[in-house]
């Protein structure tokens, strides 16, 4: 029989992840091979060419714009500074001249004849790359980046918004089940990736900005407080650029669902332990999963004193097989956890009236269902 494959989520008690961290134009790389980092340390540096300033110089001394040139006090690539002149006309006998001057500190990079343009180039962008994972460095890309190691648990999410934030987990309630209300998020979660464990509320979502939360992990959120809290909705396949003050990262799916209770007691385990998280999703080709990584100290072993190894995605870590666990992602179980009891071979007439190849899975309360393949997805070891 042909093996059947699906996709999953990683949660990992402890792994030997690598990530390799680039700039996004050619820099300096700050790092030599076998450095330690930790997560918010600068690896590389760069600089981004500065927005361009268009500047109508023929306009604003009305002159034609083949003498833009001759009027002009700087030449091409001097650097200029905001309201300096950089443009003066002749006017009547050196009477009623006329001046140009720049808008913004920049560079003169371009000077039109036909349009009578003056093109400023402003300041250069710099741009810094943090480690993000706490390790050690195991490659050098020249000019570009480094690969980074480190042993950590490894927790994938469905989705999530918010870009890559940092700080100690701390537990907003004590069960995976509880809905995350404004009252469980204090000032003392500032700064650190807040757990919770069902459903969070706009509320509690606009309190952990307003307090200064880095991040909030949980089950699941309603689509609405989704809504309130970003003010808009968000209808995108790709999310991580959003600037709602904080990075939220769902663990299951949208309603009321409660976090995974191996997901939860994983994050309760590493409590007050430092993390790094990325709420960026791609729900379209190339899969981008949101993730919570929380590197462990060198020397310490895991709870399970499971042999590390390198989270590397193969065909075989997604093969169905009876006995493993998998999350339901279409209703009515939508969000359950249940683990593999059987494959049938053979296709199977569904409810719908389609035919399609399906898993048999036992549900928490023991109740065993029959369900299309394609309605699951693995939560891998």
């Amino acid at each position: 029989m042909s093996q059947a494959y699906t996709p999953g989520l990683k949660v990992t008690e402890r792994t030997l992840l690598r990530r390799r961290r680039s700039l996004p134009i050619k820099g300096r790389v700050l790092v030599q091979m076998g450095d330690r980092v930790a997560a918010r340390d600068i690896i590389a540096q760069t600089d981004l060419p500065g927005p361009i300033v268009p500047v109508n110089v023929a306009n604003l001394l009305s002159i034609p714009p083949r003498e833009v040139a001759a009027a002009m006090q700087v030449a091409v690539g001097s650097r200029v500074s905001a309201g300096q002149v950089i443009a003066r006309s002749k006017g009547l006998f050196g009477w009623f001249q006329k001046e140009c001057r720049a808008p913004v500190d920049g560079t003169v990079e371009t000077v039109s004849a036909v349009t009578g343009q003056v093109m400023l180039r402003g300041a250069p962008l710099p741009v810094q790359l943090p480690a993000f994972l706490a390790g050690q460095v195991v490659q050098i890309v020249p000019e570009e980046g480094a690969t980074i190691e480190a042993e950590c648990s490894f927790i994938q999410g469905i989705f999530g918004i918010g870009s890559e934030a940092f700080g100690p987990i701390h537990l907003a309630g004590t069960r995976a089940d509880q809905t995350v209300t404004e009252e469980f998020v204090t000032s003392a979660h500032r700064g650190a990736v807040l757990v919770g464990g069902g459903r969070v509320t706009a509320g509690a979502l606009a309190r952990a900005v307003s307090v200064g939360v880095s991040a909030v992990v949980t089950g699941g959120i309603d689509d609405q407080d989704l809504r309130d809290f970003l003010g808009y909705d968000l209808g995108v396949a790709t999310t991580g650029a959003e600037t709602a003050g904080l990075t939220l990262i769902i663990t299951e799916g949208f309603g009321d669902i409660a976090m995974a209770s191996r997901t939860f007691d994983l994050l309760a385990s590493r409590e007050n332990c430092d993390a790094a998280v990325n709420g960026a999703t791609q729900i379209r080709a190339g899969v981008l999963r949101p993730e919570v990584i929380i590197p462990w100290p060198v020397g310490v072993a895991g709870g399970h004193a499971a042999a590390p190894r390198v989270a590397v995605e193969s065909p075989a870590a997604h093969v169905l097989r009876a006995g493993i666990p998998v999350r339901i992602i279409r209703d009515p179980y939508f969000g359950m956890i249940g683990t593999v009891v059987s494959l049938p071979p053979e296709p199977r007439i569904l409810g719908s009236g389609s035919k399609a190849r399906v898993l048999e899975v036992r549900l928490p309360q023991g109740e065993q269902v029959l369900l299309p393949r394609a309605n699951v997805e693995l939560i891998e070891e």
